[in-house]
């Protein structure tokens, strides 16, 4: 009883370090992150939280923190996984002092490795903002294709941005990777 209230505990800790390095980069986040607004609070990071662990036990979603010598650096996950055509749509968010260093690559394929092996996905997406330079050439970096532009496909606080949409398809995640 007491080593699972010990894992809760860390868990909840987490979590909320996690929201430390949200606020910290809230401005920087916010430009292409529709839901910073509504993540003011411990409470909200706790509730989404809560949100996340019905979504991944009902095997429609995954959220994994990125952390770097203990230290927690961002979030990476499946916003949605589709069984019924085997699709998931990757997400992923960095804390700026960490970009530039691999991590997010590395922490990608380690997901999508896992998609394509332990959960037997067919199909990865990405979709970003057009102006998301970063996250487009993660994208093209991890040898997703560009298959083109979703016109308005997200209300971003006051406007609406065109995603630029990535796929890669199982059989073109190198072999030696899974």
């Amino acid at each position: 009883m007491l080593e699972k209230w010990r894992v809760h505990a860390v868990a909840y800790l987490v979590w909320l370090m996690l929201f430390a390095v949200v606020d910290a980069q809230r401005e920087r986040l916010r430009r292409f992150l529709p839901w910073l607004d509504g993540t003011r609070t411990r409470q909200d990071i706790l509730a989404f939280r809560q949100r996340a662990a019905q979504q991944e036990s009902a095997g429609l979603g995954l959220v994994r923190v990125i952390e770097r010598d203990n230290t927690l650096c961002g979030v990476l996950g499946f916003n949605s996984i589709d069984p019924l055509n085997r699709a998931a749509e990757l997400g992923y968010w960095l804390d700026s002092s960490y970009e530039g260093q691999g991590l997010c690559c590395q922490s990608c394929r380690l997901l999508i490795d896992y998609a394509f092996g332990e959960l037997n996905l067919h199909r990865i997406s990405i979709a970003a903002a057009v102006d998301n330079q970063r996250s487009r050439k993660l994208a093209e970096r991890l040898g997703f294709r560009f298959e083109g532009v979703r016109r308005d496909a997200e209300w971003l606080y006051d406007h609406f941005v065109d995603h630029a949409c990535y796929g890669l398809l199982r059989h073109e995640w190198p072999v030696g990777t899974r």
